[in-house]
């Protein structure tokens, strides 16, 4: 004897009933594929934060240099700062001596100067004295030969040959003809040297 499966009520209603078990499980697989993928959409935008976390971390920062780099560093700061001094004191020397090389050259300015008018003033007074010489070798020279003779007798015998030495020939003679022998001799003698120590052709 066989039996009978029971009939489902509704016999019609049996295929919307399947399909929406098909659809509460495709449902069920896409949510939890979206799930994930929106976890992972997460993760990833809380990454960089957690990297700019890290970026501050003390951790996170640059290690100091070895200690044999340390030292040459340090050492090559010290000598870049003597460099500095050092060209330092030099631009300073350099402007020292270029105050007094501009007041050297202000000094020999001044003396150059003054060695100008010196020898303006030597050119005034000799000219002055030449002169001067000059006219009174000509009293001399018109003075009578007695009077004159009384005068050069009283003279050093250098400073009568000068004036002798520049007299007229025949005024010059009238004059040592006047003088004792021993002071014409004397005037010769004076005369005589400075003709001989004259530069000949």
């Amino acid at each position: 004897m066989t039996r009978k499966l029971p009939s489902l009520p509704g016999g019609g209603a049996v295929l919307p009933v399947i399909a929406g078990l098909f659809l509460a499980s495709g449902l069920i697989r896409f949510g939890g594929g979206t799930a994930q993928a929106l976890t992972e959409e997460i993760r990833g935008l809380a990454a960089p934060a957690h990297d700019s976390r890290d970026s501050h971390d003390p951790a996170a920062e640059p290690c100091p240099p070895p200690p044999d780099i340390a030292e040459v560093l340090s050492a090559l700061q010290a000598r870049e700062a003597e460099i500095a001094a050092l060209e330092a004191e030099l631009d300073e020397r350099a402007a020292t001596l270029e105050i007094a090389g501009e007041e050297i050259a202000r000094q020999m300015a001044a003396l150059e100067a003054a060695e100008a008018a010196l020898e303006s003033t030597i050119a005034i007074a000799d000219d002055a004295a030449e002169s001067d010489i000059a006219r009174l070798t000509a009293v001399y020279e018109n003075m009578k030969a007695e009077e004159a003779a009384a005068l050069f007798a009283e003279m050093d015998p250098d400073f009568a040959a000068g004036f002798l030495g520049r007299m007229r020939a025949d005024a010059a003679a009238a004059v040592m003809a006047g003088l004792d022998p021993p002071v014409a001799y004397s005037i010769s003698v004076i005369l005589a040297g400075r003709n001989a120590r004259a530069p000949r052709e």
